[in-house]
């Protein structure tokens, strides 16, 4: 059994490496005792399990794979369930091993064999489940089947499908309420009559239109009025919120020559590179909860980068790249997936070897990503495109900025883009927060509401630091780790 272990075992089963064995023992034995019979039989059993390779090759079972992944997406740390279909549409018959092949991350890829017991019209149905604690987009399959001829002589493995990508966006975490919303409701919209002239829909009930229709006709008014009387109409103000996303890679790995945190290192072990940070991924998790805290109060939802681009535009993951603008539950699910595979962006170092930028036991080595290039002459952070894009929309709601490390410049750039919005509130997540106290002193100045936390902090603890009713940590105030929020 050693000696059949260090054969080829894609090529023949123990039974053919088995008949070429006494195929070559027949030969040997025909040399040397001149019997012609034996030298048929050696033939014979020499060619047919070539035959039989070459015939497995060439007349190959066909197949057709079905894969639906519930839910698509799937939120972190969330299972999803894999439903395969697997169906034979070539000719050939028999059994087959096969296996779907997955990423490390997700453990041992599950093994089946076809057709399954409860197959039914020819269709064989698997079922499994994953979960993965980080986003990103991940390559389930393709599905390898492996079988053999007729005589059990010979294998053949070969993948069935292409496989289909899973998408695995952040999961948001639960916000306290604040004052965030000012005069508005606690839906977060505002009711405004709508007054056509200044006579009759001055007051609350208009004279009956036709095509008014009868269920707004108000019959104590009508009473009164001795006609048709009908309830003002009012429209509705949906607030809108201007979300500031910073992706640059220098705000959130410290530097060009910084290194990224494991979560690119386990990208990458997992044939997937995506360039990142522990603070950068804290910033994604605030945007997706800031979204769904802001969309259950009915606000809409504009996503913009440090340069006043689309906050998605590099996001391999995103439905419409180049879409500014979300309102609504598909709004809401549109940012979930655009911040699935959204990545580091700008000027950085091109490689870092396995042990700098890698899990350990990783070969694989940190590359930039395509879609990072031409950036490096890109327009500076916070410079007249992000004020014109503000402007445009300017006190139709508040403006967030999540910000990583920021210069003194930059500050003073950013500064003044608080007039912008009827409030203003910046976050920015550094691993030492306390360096940033006269970044944040330069954003107060103008007029933002600025906080620093570590990555380790909780992001409720700092959404809940912009309430009107909780004062702001002092500047001087102590950082340690796990205290939440930091100057």
């Amino acid at each position: 059994m050693a000696l059949l272990d260090r054969l080829p075992q894609h090529l023949f089963t123990a039974r053919g490496w088995g008949m070429l064995a006494a195929g070559v023992f027949t030969l040997a034995a025909a040399q040397v005792m001149g019997r012609r019979d034996l030298l048929t039989l050696s033939i014979l059993l020499l060619v047919l399990p070539l035959v039989s390779l070459a015939g497995i090759r060439l007349v190959k079972p066909r197949f057709r794979v079905y894969r639906e992944f519930h839910p698509s997406p799937v939120e972190t740390s969330s299972p999803t369930t894999v439903r395969l279909a697997v169906a034979r549409t070539g000719a050939g018959g028999g059994r087959a091993n096969m296996e779907e092949r997955l990423p490390p991350r997700f453990g041992a890829s599950p093994a089946f064999r076809f057709p399954s017991r409860s197959a039914a019209g020819g269709t064989s149905r698997y079922e499994y489940h994953l979960r993965s604690a980080q986003r990103g987009q991940f390559r389930i399959g393709p599905v390898t089947a492996e079988f053999t001829d007729p005589f059990g002589l010979s294998l053949h493995r070969q993948a069935i499908d292409g496989g289909d990508t899973l998408t695995v966006t952040p999961a948001a975490v639960v916000l306290p309420a604040t004052g965030l919303a000012g005069a508005r409701g606690n839906d977060g919209v505002t009711a405004t009559r709508t007054r056509a002239n200044p006579s009759d829909d001055d007051v609350m009930t208009r004279e009956y239109r036709h095509g008014d229709p009868m269920r707004r006709v108000h019959w104590a008014a009508t009473a009164r009025h001795g006609s048709l009387m009908v309830r003002q109409e009012e429209s509705v103000t949906t607030p809108e919120a201007t979300i500031i996303l910073d992706h640059r890679f220098g705000a959130f790995a410290g530097g060009s020559s910084a290194v990224p945190s494991r979560q690119a290192g386990q990208a990458a072990a997992d044939g997937y590179s995506m360039v990142t940070s522990d603070t950068f991924e804290w910033s994604v998790v605030a945007a997706m909860s800031i979204s769904a805290h802001l969309g259950e109060r009915n606000y809409g939802l504009r996503f913009l980068d440090a340069r006043g681009g689309p906050a998605f535009l590099q996001s391999p993951s995103a439905p419409e790249p180049e879409s500014e603008e979300y309102g609504g539950t598909s709004g809401l699910q549109s940012i979930a997936e655009s911040l699935a595979a959204i990545q580091l962006s700008g000027p950085h170092h091109g490689r870092r070897e396995a042990a700098a930028g890698t899990l350990p036991g990783s070969r694989a080595a940190f590359v930039r990503p395509r879609s990072l290039a031409g950036q490096d002459n890109a327009p500076a952070a916070f410079d007249d495109g992000l004020m014109d894009k503000l402007s445009a929309h300017r006190m139709r709601g508040p403006v967030i900025a999540l910000l990583g490390r920021l210069s003194a410049e930059e500050a003073h750039a950013l500064a003044p883009a608080a007039g912008y919005g009827t409030n203003a509130f910046a976050v920015l997540v550094a691993d030492k927060p306390a360096e940033l106290a006269p970044v944040l002193e330069t954003l107060r100045q103008g007029g933002w509401r600025a906080v620093a936390v570590p990555p380790s902090a909780g992001i409720a603890a700092a959404w809940a630091a912009f309430d009107e009713d909780v004062p702001l940590p002092p500047p001087a105030a102590d950082v340690r780790p796990g205290a939440g929020v930091a100057p």
